[in-house]
């Protein structure tokens, strides 16, 4: 059963894992870009959101190289990506940070995106729902892939997001094709 935060319109957090990251040498973990598997799956992953009919009106985004590629890649698959915010706290953030992060979202803001890195990402996820749809919150537990993402709905203001507050409705994880269709 999901707690009730409180009446309000139905906000959406979108959490998208970014793409696949390439180890190039002599590069720092901050710094690592996105391997080609990622350049074809960000593409995919905004595409998989239009499908959805879940565009964000805001996005909050890691200061990783991977994760601001995995941002420009996916809103560019939008005639109008919305404002970004890229946010240094996201970049191996655990579920507090994470939280204190999407709190700050203004209240007008009704669907927000929040693009970084796991173990925090999966953890948030498995923290915020409540329940899931389908098999939704088994899927995430089973694994939380680059690319995954997850789209969790509830009522309230986000100051208001915490533990069990929220359902889990979908999880995708798209995947681009190569050009030779594989």
């Amino acid at each position: 059963m999901i707690a009730r935060a409180g009446a309000g319109p139905l906000r959406r957090l979108i959490i998208l894992r970014h793409a696949k990251s390439a180890w190039p040498d002599g590069v720092t973990d901050h710094e690592r870009p996105l391997a080609p598997r990622g350049r074809r799956d960000a593409p995919a992953a905004g595409r998989a959101l239009t499908a959805a009919d879940c565009l964000p009106e805001l996005a909050f985004c890691s200061t990783a190289v991977r994760a601001r590629q995995t941002w420009e890649l996916t809103a560019a698959q939008w005639g109008t990506p919305p404002p970004v915010r890229h946010d240094a706290r996201l970049y191996g953030a655990d579920v507090p940070e994470l939280l204190e992060v999407v709190r700050e979202a203004p209240a007008e803001a009704k669907t927000l995106l929040l693009i970084g890195h796991n173990p925090g990402l999966e953890d948030l996820v498995l923290t915020l729902a409540g329940d899931s749809l389908d098999d939704a919150l088994d899927d995430v537990r089973t694994k939380f892939p680059t690319s995954a993402i997850a789209i969790l709905a509830r009522h309230g203001g986000w100051e208001s997001l915490g533990p069990g507050t929220a359902l889990l409705t979908d999880m995708i994880v798209p995947r681009g094709r190569k050009k030779d269709g594989t």
